[in-house]
């Protein structure tokens, strides 16, 4: 979570970028959040924010300590004790947190920073006092037993093999990063630490840590939503105001980094690197600086969508890298802006440097256009509106505020400071901060590219970084649980707060196209998507990736604009163009400020209307997707997931990767292309979808401008068929190396249509939809064996797919297939407890809820419908079908679609750790290497 600080500020600017002589329209501002603040007597901040249009509230509990606060020799220490708040207190019983949350259609989770931990839950309203009972429970009286101790450090040594071991360039981003940027501030740690160091950390550093750190003067609570004012006052005075307030002074880490005057260079070689990266950091002052809002714009005209100049450079004009981009990582103390580019195919590290050097250089040596400077400042003004959406956006942007600048008010404040940054200041800051001799750069390349009597370079914490032993207060509680009769419990929840369901306004223009109305007016905000029937269920057989590539290229040029006009003028409106396909369709979406709505249709109409795909466009494209197809076949977990999918369907139309294969791209035509486009965009199987602050009238006066003239025939999406269910089958792909193992069980599902969509919802749910579910409860909460573990259903126009999945240490592969494949039988064994199917019922009705909190979430889930031709009365009709379902549906379901003798299995990873034990339970098991796996084929060799 170390670039989360930057997320918040930016939100979505960290996607599109800007460039046309337009300002910031004084319409569409960002009015400053509203909130109460009060100090209690212990020093607990509490900050709320009412919002009675919601019928949600979100308690957020963020503690002034973070990575770089671990103790000597105990890296990723603050991020394990992250975990361990999710255990026992005095009152609480292990994992009553997510009984508390999920299990009544909210949700929880958490984050460790360099300089904070942050701990957050959004629940329907009535369970606000439940919450702070809860948080206010475990601030105070953490248990911590050696038992939940050992469990959850191996469940953090599986999320660093995850997130750092198995994944492409997780050493790059999670470690290397970090090393290179500190010689002497702890902030040289990575959070997520080391095995050694996380096998060193004992059960009294835990309860040390909390007695140091978690204490009411060193933490905020923020409570956003639906709420009363003065009842929250009480409940919060009930909770917290007794939690005393410990006579020690809190430790700070006050060393500082020292400037960095000569150019810092690493060479290192990895196994898993798909493609060359090259990374460059320079260091950037403190968030709380006047000159961060200056440098916020520089890394906007950086690196912020496809007019950026990165993207423009690296990825489009030269193509020397498949991505690139740029972060502001700006923190409590020194931070740093972050410069990196993925390689594309048969480019060399020399070539991604010197362009990635260059483009820093050129912000150095020459003003920026006051184009750019206005669509940045568009841009970010946009993304601070979608920033403030939820009512757990809000929280987060000035909890952020409070610990990270020590004001509330600091995100506001930067926003208008942005508004009057000037080209001469974005150049200073530029020659301030961003000089070569500043720099600290890190090639990162295939080992196989290793030279013969070479090891490349060691990019380890430097000896002189500052790091202090972990001295625990004069005397440490050693809490227990509160026994039987003794224990507290919850409050009961208050009386439920009716929900607001969005209500579409449907017309339809006289050529066919439906055009789907949804009102928000609370923000000046309007997401506009135009959908379309067809995708990727209809591409050719050898040709996979023609769909996704024809809507990948719509944007990329028209008859009037070219890829670059096309981002420009969309970005320069502070908004985001996209366009995408999926299975059974394809969409073209942009989110602007509502002011800006009469200027972006005309782009959106034309790039859906109007494609040129010219053959140049096509050709880069499909060099990126190539790349980015490689990247992911050396990613365990996405493997397995594409491995199993080619099991299940066999030869039939949702086989094939969306995005396709080298193969199957590289034989794509520019009539393949068109021929895939005009199947999917006629106006007479296609949406356009509004929502937002536009209203019915004005939705349609702007759908019949820009689409009345719109022409297309019928295309021969009808004529898709399934191919037969192919047998059984059990395939390993031997990943030598690899850090983890990717693990899938998956089989035939159903369609949309099918009456069992909501047993089948449910019952996968109870299966491994959620932290509760229970095959995150077997694989990960009782063994530690993984992360994470759950399962999904897809229900489309055609028969879909269930699958369960999770990534585990290599060794341990075979015993989680045994797990899933068990859990899987005990569905449809007996019917599932009517409690526990109630909690389920709670998930996906929360699940829903989340869903519809934003517009673009809004449009995603009327898309969907329109695509798998649902009714848009099920908007309304949801939450009562989900709550209809019996405990004798469910099992059903279970019986016929989640049955594990139905279900082909699908492990990558290093075949050498785990094939006797499973070759044992599967004896007609194969074996694939992974250079030979062929997706394109049903043998998948």
């Amino acid at each position: 979570m170390r670039l989360f600080r930057v997320a918040l500020l930016l939100g979505a600017a960290l996607s599109p970028s800007l460039a046309s002589a337009q300002t910031a329209s004084p319409a569409a501002t960002v009015k400053p959040i509203a909130y109460t603040e009060r100090t209690l007597a212990n020093g607990l901040r509490v900050f709320a924010l009412r919002d009675t249009k919601t019928s949600n509230v979100a308690i957020q509990v963020w503690y002034d300590v973070g990575s770089k606060d671990d103790p000597k020799g105990r890296s990723g220490f603050a991020h394990m004790f992250e975990h361990l708040m999710f255990k026992a207190s005095r009152n609480l019983v292990p994992e009553q947190m997510d009984r508390l949350t999920e299990d009544v259609g909210g949700n929880n989770n958490a984050s460790t920073n360099d300089d904070y931990t942050n701990y957050y839950e959004v629940v329907p309203a009535n369970h606000l006092q439940r919450l702070l009972f809860a948080e206010a429970d475990r601030m105070a009286s953490l248990v911590v037993e050696p038992k939940t101790f050992g469990s959850e450090r191996d469940v953090v040594k599986e999320e660093l093999r995850q997130s750092t071991l198995a994944r492409p360039y997780g050493k790059l981003f999670s470690t290397y990063l970090s090393a290179a940027s500190y010689t002497r501030h702890p902030y040289a740690r990575s959070t997520i630490g080391s095995i050694a160091e996380l096998e060193a950390a004992s059960i009294d550093d835990v309860r040390a840590f909390h007695a140091t750190y978690y204490r009411p003067d060193n933490a905020v609570l923020v409570v956003s939503g639906n709420f009363d004012p003065a009842q929250l006052n009480a409940w919060v005075d009930k909770y917290f105001a007794g939690i005393a307030k410990p006579a020690g002074k809190i430790p700070r880490v006050t060393v500082t980094e020292p400037p960095r005057t000569a150019p810092v260079r690493y060479t290192v070689y990895e196994a898993n690197t798909p493609l060359p990266a090259i990374m460059m950091t320079w260091h950037v002052p403190a968030d709380r600086d006047p000159d961060i809002p200056a440098l916020t714009v520089l890394q906007t005209i950086l690196a912020t969508g496809e007019s950026s100049r990165l993207y423009q450079s690296l990825v489009y004009r030269d193509q020397v890298a498949q991505d690139a981009a740029a972060f502001l990582d700006s923190k409590q103390g020194v931070g740093n802006l972050i410069a990196y580019a993925i390689l594309a195919g048969g480019k060399t590290i020399d070539e991604g440097e010197t362009a990635l050097s260059g483009e820093i250089a050129r912000l150095r040596d020459a003003p920026v256009t006051a184009a750019e400077l206005a669509e940045a400042k568009n841009e970010i003004l946009t993304a601070a509106i979608k920033s403030r959406e939820t009512p757990e956006g809000k929280a987060r942007v000035l909890a952020s505020s409070v610990i990270i600048d020590g004001d509330p008010r600091a995100t506001d404040r930067q926003l208008a400071a942005i508004a009057s940054v000037s080209i001469g200041d974005v150049q200073r800051v530029a020659r301030k901060y961003l000089g070569a001799q500043q720099s600290a750069t890190v090639r990162y390349l295939p080992d196989t590219a290793k030279p013969a009597g070479t090891t490349g370079d060691t990019i380890a914490v430097a000896t002189t970084v500052a790091t202090e032993s972990l001295t625990p207060p004069a005397k440490v509680e050693i809490v227990t649980p509160a026994p039987d009769g003794v224990r507290l419990l919850p409050p009961p929840p208050g009386a439920p707060v009716q929900a607001a369901v969005p209500q579409p306004i449907e017309t339809r223009l006289a050529n066919g196209l439906r055009v789907i109305t949804v009102e928000r007016h609370d923000l000046p905000l309007v997401t506009a998507a135009l959908v379309a029937t067809g995708g990727g269920a209809t591409d050719p057989r050898a040709r996979s990736g023609v769909a996704n590539l024809a809507a990948e290229v719509m944007t990329k040029g028209t008859a009037t604009r070219s890829a670059t006009d096309i981002a420009r003028q969309i970005e320069s409106l502070g908004g985001a163009i996209s366009s995408s396909a999926d299975r059974d369709g394809a969409a073209v979406t942009v989110t602007v400020k509502s002011d800006q709505l009469g200027k972006a249709m005309p782009i959106l109409a034309d790039v859906a209307i109007r494609p040129a795909f010219a053959q140049a466009e096509i050709d880069r494209a499909r060099a990126q997707t190539i790349d980015g197809v490689q990247v992911a076949m050396k990613n365990p977990a996405q493997l397995a997931g594409l491995v199993a999918t080619r099991l299940v369907f066999g030869d039939g139309p949702y086989a094939a990767p969306l995005e396709g294969t080298p193969s199957s791209l590289k034989a794509i035509t520019r009539d393949d292309i068109a021929a895939s486009y005009r199947g999917t965009w006629v106006p007479s199987q296609a949406a356009l979808i509004m929502v937002g602050d536009v209203t019915p009238a004005a939705a349609a006066a702007l759908a019949q401008a820009q689409f009345g003239e719109w022409r297309g025939s019928p295309s021969a999406i009808a004529a898709v068929r399934p191919a037969a269910v192919p047998g059984r089958r059990v395939v390993v792909v031997d990943m030598p190396g690899a850090g983890q193992a990717g693990v899938v069980v998956a089989r035939p599902a159903i369609t949309r249509a099918d009456p069992r969509y909501y047993p089948l919802s449910l019952a996968n749910t109870v299966l491994g939809g959620g932290f509760s579910s229970r095959l995150n409860q077997e694989i990960r909460i009782k063994r530690g064996l993984a992360y994470g573990a759950g399962s999904g259903v897809q229900a489309r126009r055609l028969t879909g797919i269930v699958a369960a999945r999770t990534q585990t240490k290599n060794s341990t592969a075979p015993d989680v297939v045994t797990l899933i494949v068990g859990e899987m039988a005990r569905m449809g064994a007996a019917p599932v407890p009517s409690d526990e199917l109630d909690t389920r019922k709670a998930v996906l009705i929360g699940n829903f809820g989340d869903a519809l909190g934003t517009t673009e979430g809004v449009a995603d889930v009327v898309g969907d419908y329109v695509v798998q031709s649902v009714p848009l009365a099920e908007l309304s009709r949801y939450v009562g079908a989900v709550q209809a379902v019996d405990p004798a549906a469910v099992q059903a379901a279970s019986k016929s679609l989640l049955d594990p003798k139905g279900a082909s299995i699908a492990v990558v990873g290093d075949a050498k750790q785990f094939i006797e034990p499973l070759r044992k339970a599967y004896p007609s098991v194969e074996v694939i290497p992974d250079a030979a796996v062929k997706l394109d084929a049903v043998s998948l060799k």
